[in-house]
């Protein structure tokens, strides 16, 4: 990546930051997925339980191993071998979890936060409920606004989405949101925070690499 890209990235991160502050979050960027991951598990302390959100950022962060390291309850919805009332009293419990830690479908330079959800576990965590919201996004999902932001989802986010849980809806072979009617489809549950929720503690941390989808 050239000087100006990463000038661009970086120009464009901060700016997000600063109306991510305006709206009411602690935001903060980061250069390299490293730094990300060190200052989130500066929120990790030991007999703590944590909740994510089936994030791919996350999972490359390696925060789930890390947490367990420190002595952290990991509540792990996709652990294999679960049963469906198993998985969902996880999913259930890390609504009211100590930490509550995920990434956003994008992020708006205006300091807008965008997601897409099939269950509506995560959304509902990130509007009420945890101690504690720490989300990470990297570069790839700053964009100008609202409208850009659904672009990208529908382009990348879903479709690349459907294709890791190897869901047979039609944006896998289109390669785009074809706003389908399956009863496989993920994308149920559509979520803008325009504005840090009242009663909720939030820490976004942008990067300056490619994390994600």
């Amino acid at each position: 990546m050239t000087e100006v890209e990463l000038w661009s990235r970086e120009t464009r991160a901060q700016r997000a930051c600063a109306a991510l502050v305006k709206n009411g979050f602690d935001a903060v960027y980061v250069k390299t997925a490293e730094e990300a991951a060190d200052l989130v598990m500066q929120f990790v302390k030991p007999g703590m339980k944590l909740g994510f959100g089936g994030s791919m950022t996350i999972k490359t962060l390696g925060i789930q191993d890390k947490a367990t390291q420190a002595g952290a309850q990991v509540l792990d919805h996709n652990k294999p071998g679960l049963g469906a009332e198993e998985k969902l009293d996880i999913l259930r419990s890390q609504l009211t979890c100590d930490v509550f830690i995920c990434s956003a479908n994008a992020v708006t330079m205006k300091g807008e936060m965008l997601n897409i959800d099939g269950n509506g576990n995560r959304v509902a965590a990130l509007t009420f409920g945890p101690k504690k919201n720490v989300v990470v996004a990297g570069a790839n999902k700053v964009v100008a606004d609202v409208d850009e932001a659904w672009e990208r989802i529908e382009a990348s986010a879903a479709p690349m989405n459907n294709k890791r849980l190897a869901r047979p809806n039609p944006c896998v072979k289109a390669g785009q949101c074809m706003n389908c009617q399956e009863p496989t489809r993920i994308c149920r549950v559509y979520q803008i925070i325009k504005r840090r929720p009242s009663l909720s503690d939030y820490t976004v941390i942008l990067v300056g690499e490619d994390l994600g989808y």
